[in-house]
């Protein structure tokens, strides 16, 4: 019995804002398949977790010390926050404007009914550094619970297999986990609750960990406040300039990702004012804390070689284990992985919400098939799975090159960067006008300025995170980023022309979904000039 459908009978909610929210996601082509199970706090939390900014900054410590120093590494997020809070509104009026779970694509599609090819690029582009954002997490994690016995046995070494066969049972468990949790709908709301909590708690501790011991022990001194806020360091071997565009990926790292919360919209009551919320909450809130956790670190260490040339591979781990002792640090690293863990699961079921999107609309090949929500489990199992399935391929590469989880990483950042400009440059080149009235986040007239900022730092930074970390590099110097990206796009096409020419948004029911939203935007348009004619007469009739 197959128990796969594309739709579940409509649950038995009475409040207009549920009736609302159907209502919405129909005028979008798309039936209610997934329960809204996130509150906006759930939500809130699960987007802070993803976001990580405090401790993902804790995972690449010393790529921001020796690409401009502590001056990089804060002011740096400064710029970086500025522009990325513009990026992200930019974003939560698109998705107030139209909140589906493919998002960025879907947009794309609907400003640009011409723009197909655009729409499906973008789709695989997004899908695609979900992916790698999560082999990444997923990777740290398996980075920082194998250094864990080096802080014991500083000349023990992990053979690849180990690492690769650890790697693939936290892929296992992250994936197992997001089928089991939607079985019940509060499982998967709580547990992002307590993951959420756990996260912000977690960030007062460290930093009172490190300001404590630092202060109490004779032996150690804070850094002067001049190297905290005003040292340059260039280590790149590029000149002054690019040093600080590529220092950048730091920050950018850390606040990338806030696109979460648009993948999980058709899970969230009211979305079209819950999910603009959230975004810019998440994002402001990770640059803070973000902020303060890296002057504090640059505040604790005692020596910046001994960081940059961790003996654990690890920069934090050796950080913690100079400041607040072997033992300590071993407490604070198990609670940092526990909690690692549950950020990694969050991020598994962020990306599961795109590939089933993305499918569903006939993106994927047998999109027929991973685009279907299980009854019994209430998931998209079958995405889950494909999803998991290609997360742990690329450990393959991950486990047997020590450059692939830099070019992972920066892959991750720049797809979704990408991501997030394509549908705002699309919004800006057919005209503002186009954007569907029915959001009731706008951001008025500051809206042109916004998406050209967003736009603008967008490809400033894309080109930068693409160069290597010095000039003239050898072979393991390379940023191999861009043949991973270069990689990607020539799969994309290939599919193009294999099948999604043919089936993405080509479906029968795909085109009349689309001809009936758009005749619901020419209805909504019509009331509105009804309505300001209306006004019009009655002013002028008063007067």
């Amino acid at each position: 019995m197959d128990h796969e459908t594309d739709s579940q009978p409509p649950l038995k909610r009475n409040s207009f804002q549920a009736v609302q929210d159907a209502r919405d996601l129909a005028d979008m082509g798309h039936d209610e398949t997934l329960s809204r199970k996130f509150g906006l706090w759930s939500m809130f939390f699960l987007s802070v977790s993803v976001l990580g900014t405090w401790s993902t900054f804790a995972q690449g410590l010393n790529s921001g010390l020796t690409s401009g120093g502590p001056i990089t590494i804060l002011w740096g997020l400064v710029l970086v926050f500025i522009c990325n809070i513009c990026v992200a509104v930019s974003l939560a009026e698109l998705c107030s404007a139209m909140p589906t779970a493919l998002g960025q694509a879907y947009w794309i599609s609907r400003l640009w009914p011409r723009g197909r090819f655009v729409s499906y690029l973008c789709a695989w582009i997004n899908t695609f550094g979900w992916w790698t954002l999560s082999a990444s997490q997923l990777a740290f994690m398996t980075d920082f619970i194998l250094a864990m016995k080096v802080l014991y046995v500083p000349d023990w070494s992990t053979h690849g297999w180990v690492k690769f066969l650890l790697y693939l049972a936290i892929t296992l468990v992250v994936t197992l986990f997001n089928v089991v949790a939607c079985r019940r709908d509060k499982i998967l709301p709580i547990f992002n609750n307590f993951v959420g909590i756990c996260f912000i708690s977690l960030f007062f501790i460290f930093i009172l960990a490190l300001l404590i011991s630092v202060g109490i022990k004779e032996e150690y001194k804070f850094q002067p406040a001049k190297f905290v806020f005003a040292t340059w360091i260039n280590q790149s071997g590029w000149g002054d300039g690019v040093t600080w565009f590529i220092g950048l990926v730091q920050a950018a790292y850390g606040l990338t990702a806030f696109d979460a919360a648009v993948h999980l919209v058709e899970e969230v009551p009211s979305p079209r004012t819950n999910i603009p919320r959230v975004m810019w909450l998440s994002v402001t809130l990770g640059a803070v804390t973000g902020f303060i956790f890296m002057m504090v670190c640059l505040f604790s260490i005692q020596s910046i070689d001994d960081v940059v040339n961790a003996s654990t591979g690890l920069p934090f781990m050796d950080l913690l284990k100079g400041t607040v002792g072997l033992t300590g640090s071993t407490v604070l690293l198990a609670l940092f992985i526990f909690n690692g863990m549950g950020q990694a699961i969050s991020l598994v079921t962020t990306a599961s919400r795109l590939t089933w999107g993305v499918a569903r609309d006939g993106g994927i090949p047998w999109g027929g098939y991973f685009g279907k929500v299980n009854n019994t489990w209430k998931a998209p199992v079958r995405a889950l799975w494909l999803q998991g399935g290609i997360i742990g391929l690329v450990g393959v590469l991950y486990t047997f090159a020590d450059t692939v989880l830099e070019a992972i990483l920066g892959v991750s950042t720049i797809a979704l960067t990408i991501s997030y400009a394509m549908p705002i440059l699309t919004l800006l080149l057919v005209g503002r006008d186009k954007l569907p009235s029915g959001g009731p986040f706008r951001l008025g007239r500051f809206g042109p300025v916004v998406n050209w900022v967003s736009v603008i730092y967008c490809s400033i930074t894309t080109v930068f995170f693409f160069f290597p970390d010095g000039p003239n590099p050898s072979g393991s110097d390379m940023n191999y980023a861009i043949a991973v990206f270069g990689i990607m796009l020539v799969i994309t096409c290939s599919f193009w022309v294999i099948r999604g020419s043919k089936s993405y948004l080509q479906t029968d029911e795909a085109e009349e979904r689309v001809i009936y939203a758009r005749r619901v935007e020419l209805v909504e348009e019509q009331h509105a000039m009804n309505a300001k004619d209306r006004e019009a007469r009655q002013e002028h009739g008063g007067l």
